[in-house]
C-alpha cells in the first residue's frame, strides 16, 4: 500500500485528511501482513496510533533511523510473531545507510522480515520496497538484487515480496522478477488466484478521478508453496476521494 508521503502540497487529498482513511481500509480487511511505502516518521507514528495491535518494522531511507521515506512492513501481533529483521539499500553498497546507486534520483531500501504464524507454526520471510521512479537501469538492477537477496535471506523458506516497482508487468524490472528462466525468479500473486482479481487492474490514480491507466505498478510477488484464495485492487473512495494516490493491493492466501 503506497499511502504517500504526507505533503501539504497535495491539497485536500494531504496526508491529514486521508490517515483515518487508510487505517479504516486496513482495519476493515483484517490484515496480517502490510507493506507501506512513502511513508514519513509522523506517518508512521500516525498509523500506530490507528493500528494498535500491529508492530512495525522498518527504518527512514536516508539516515537508517527516522529520516525520509519507510518502506515498512506492519504486522498484526495477534497472528504474527517477528523473528527478525533487518533492511538494506538498493545500491552497490547496500549495507550501508542512505546509498544509492546506478542512475536511481532517490535513495531506495527494502526492509524485511521472517515471521512466525501463531496460528499454524510455519515461517515465512516478508520483503518490502520502493524502486526508482526515474532510473531505468537503477530498477532493473534492483530487480536482479531483489531475486539475490530473497534467495541469499530467505533459502528455501517462503517469502512474500509487495512493493510499489514503479513499473508496468511488460518493463524490464517486471520481466527480470517473473522470468521462470532466472533461478529465484518470484510468481505474481494475481497470476495465480483461485478467484478472478476483483477491483481495477491500473493501481495509481494520482489522485485523478480513477486509474491512470490498465497497468499495475504495485504488486505482491511469492517464492513457495502459497495458495492464493483471491486478489484484488481496493478502489474504496470517500466522497469521491481516495485513500492514496495508488490503490492497495492485497491477495489473501494460505501456505
Amino acid at each position: 500500500f503506497n499511502i504517500r508521503l504526507n505533503t501539504a502540497s497535495d491539497s485536500l487529498n494531504a496526508w491529514p485528511y486521508r490517515k483515518d482513511n487508510v487505517a479504516a481500509q486496513i482495519l476493515f480487511h483484517d490484515v496480517h501482513l502490510l507493506g507501506v511505502q512513502e511513508a514519513l516518521h509522523n506517518q508512521m507514528v500516525d498509523l500506530k496510533e490507528r493500528l494498535p495491535q500491529y508492530k512495525s518494522i522498518g527504518v527512514g531511507r536516508d539516515d537508517g533511523k527516522e529520516k525520509g521515506e519507510y518502506s515498512a512492513i506492519f504486522y498484526d501481533t495477534t497472528r504474527l510473531q517477528a523473528l527478525q529483521s533487518n533492511t538494506f539499500w538498493l545500491s552497490q553498497t547496500p549495507e550501508v545507510p542512505g546509498s544509492k546507486s546506478w542512475d536511481a534520483a532517490i535513495t531506495r531500501i527494502v526492509s524485511w522480515a521472517k515471521f512466525r504464524d501463531r496460528k499454524t507454526k510455519k515461517e515465512f520471510f516478508a520483503f518490502n520496497t520502493h524502486f526508482d521512479h526515474i532510473g531505468k537501469e537503477a530498477r532493473r538492477e534492483s530487480a536482479k538484487m531483489i531475486l539475490q537477496k530473497v534467495a541469499s535471506i530467505a533459502g528455501k523458506s517462503p517469502a512474500v515480496i509487495t512493493g510499489d516497482f514503479n513499473a508496468t508487468p511488460d518493463d524490464e524490472p517486471i520481466q527480470v522478477i517473473t522470468d521462470k528462466a532466472t533461478a529465484g525468479y518470484l510468481v505474481d500473486a494475481k497470476e495465480v488466484s483461485a478467484t478472478p482479481h476483483y477491483g481495477p487492474t491500473g493501481t495509481f490514480t494520482g489522485f485523478g478521478p480513477k486509474e491512470r491507466d490498465n497497468l499495475p505498478i504495485d504488486y505482491i510477488f511469492l517464492k513457495g508453496p502459497w495458495k492464493v484464495k483471491k486478489h484484488a485492487t481496493l478502489s474504496q473512495t470517500w466522497g469521491g476521494r481516495f485513500a492514496s494516490d495508488h490503490f492497495a493491493v492485497l491477495a489473501i492466501m494460505t501456505l
